[in-house]
This record gives structure tokens, sequence and C-alpha cells, in this order.
């Protein structure tokens, strides 16, 4: 696809053809009416990002089917005469199936392999109920399987950068804090708090104190401060930073992902130090600095 096609979200990517090259056209030709396919002729999409779906709210969806029909198509493509592939839409699909649907209302497109990925790993984005890492998985699988950077990223999943790079930032965390927060032992909000802190072990311990004590993200979040810094706790250095400077500083390691320095004297002079903790970590602040 043309550079300009991209960060139009998932819309664009399932009803335009007007910005590809002449010879991918075939491959995006959209077919505007609603189907009725045989679900027997529809094959599972091998790009399908969520890996589990919810027993419970499965068997909901297969009720409601039952009862009211299927309200939203799914969406396929076509690989041959009365042959599909999903694109997306299964838990539609395996709950159509559950009440014994023999046909399913469906919008038919054609779409190559890049763009069959880039739909679902969207679409599932955009539409289920997925936990935060299942989203930083999608995200990082946006990046690297589809060649998007993350202010494209961005504004295909309508989301700020600074958001894109927060759910990232989980994936550095350790498994046993990634699981905790799958599972929904801890949020979005301890997570964030604990990946401020650099030590892995400490980050483990800093989970089993939540678990134990049911701590809440403001205690986590102080637990950090205390952590990180505890020679502040007892007396300010000479130089501290002033507020303005502090929330610059706060703003700055929340739009590079990472904990940025900031050094000033009282004449507002100094110096901005921005880390990193890899050849990929620092193609990632260049990136933003479109460098």
């Amino acid at each position: 696809m043309k550079k300009g096609a991209l960060g139009r979200g998932l819309g664009a990517l399932l009803s335009d053809s007007t910005q590809v090259e002449e010879n991918d056209k075939a491959n995006l030709s959209p077919q505007a009416s609603i189907n009725e396919i045989d679900v027997d002729s529809i094959e599972v999409n091998p790009f399908q990002p969520r890996s589990d779906f919810d027993e419970e709210a499965l068997q909901e969806l297969a009720e409601s089917i039952k009862l009211q029909g299927i309200i939203q198509p799914i969406t396929v493509r076509k690989l041959s005469e009365g042959k599909y592939q999903l694109i997306s839409g299964e838990r539609r699909l395996q709950a159509s199936k559950r009440v014994g649907l023999r046909t399913i209302p469906a919008y038919i497109r054609t779409a190559n392999d890049q763009q069959m990925l880039e739909m679902a790993l969207i679409e599932n984005i955009q539409r289920e109920n997925l936990n935060p890492i299942e989203i930083a998985l999608s995200y990082q699988r946006l990046i690297t399987e589809c060649n998007l950077k993350q202010e494209e990223l961005g504004d295909r999943v309508s989301k700020n950068r600074s958001t894109v790079t927060n759910y990232l930032r989980l994936l550095k965390l350790p498994p046993m804090i990634q699981a905790a927060l799958r599972d929904k032992q801890i949020s979005m909000g301890h997570a964030r708090a604990i990946i401020n802190v650099e030590n892995p072990e400490d980050q483990i311990a800093i989970l089993k104190q939540i678990l134990l004590k049911d701590l809440s993200v403001r205690a986590v979040e102080e637990m950090v401060r205390t952590l990180a810094s505890p020679k502040k706790q007892q007396a300010k250095p000479k130089n501290e930073i002033s507020y303005e400077i502090k929330q610059v500083q706060t703003k700055l390691s929340s739009h590079f992902g990472t904990k940025i320095h900031i050094k000033a004297n009282q004449k507002n002079q100094g110096e901005i130090k921005i880390p990193f903790n890899s050849a990929e970590d620092l193609n990632r602040i260049l990136e933003i600095l479109n460098l």
C-alpha cells in the first residue's frame, strides 16, 4: 500500500480501494451488498490475534443470535468459488454454528495476507474486550509484521502516540506481572506504576504486595516513588528543579515512553537526558524525534 493510505482506520481499510497501486486494485475491491453464505464454506482466520474466547460470553451470544438473529454481518474474503476465509467476526461465526445456523450474513472482500492481518488486528482492538496485554501484543504485531511506525499505528487505532507507547511498555514487564494483568489480578494503573521500577526483582516484589494487601494504584505509585529515590525522603537536593520543569519532565517521560531527566539551574540553563536500553530502544526514540 502507498504511504498515503496509512492512518485511516479499519473503515477505510475495509472499504477504500482508490489509493492503492493499479496492480493491487483487484485485491481490495469491495462487494457493497450483504450476502448470505454457508457457514461450512468459511475457513477460520489464521491471523486471528485472540487465542481464547470467554465460554460464558460465547454462549450468551449464541442465545442472543438464536432469538434475534445476526445483527452485525461478519466480514470474509473470497478464496475461490464457494470458499471463504474469515476476516472478522469469529465469535459471531462460532456462536451461529452453536445454534445450528446453516448460513450467515457476510460482507465479502478480497484482500492479501498482510491486509488480512491488519484488518483482523485492528478489528479486534476496536471491537473486542481485549485485556491490556492482548492489546499490547496486537500493537507490537502491527509494528513488526505490518511495518507500521508508532505514529501510523496510532492513527490506525485512533490513539495518540503516548497511549500506544504505554501499552508497548507493558511487554517489558516480567512474565509474572504480564500474566497478572492479563488475568485481571492487577489493573493497567498498577502495571504503569510498576514499570517505572528498573529492577525486575523489585517489580515482582511490588506485585506480591499488591496481591497480598490489595493495594490501590495510588499506594503502589507511592511505593514506587519511595523505592526509586529513598534519599530524597530525607533531604531535598540543593539544586532541586522547579515545579514547571518537573511538569515538563513528566510530559516528556510520557511522550518518549522512558524516564526523562532534566537538570536546570536558577537561570533556567541545563540539559535534557533521554536514556535508552538497547539499539532497538534508541531507534524507537529517534523515530519519535523524526530523525
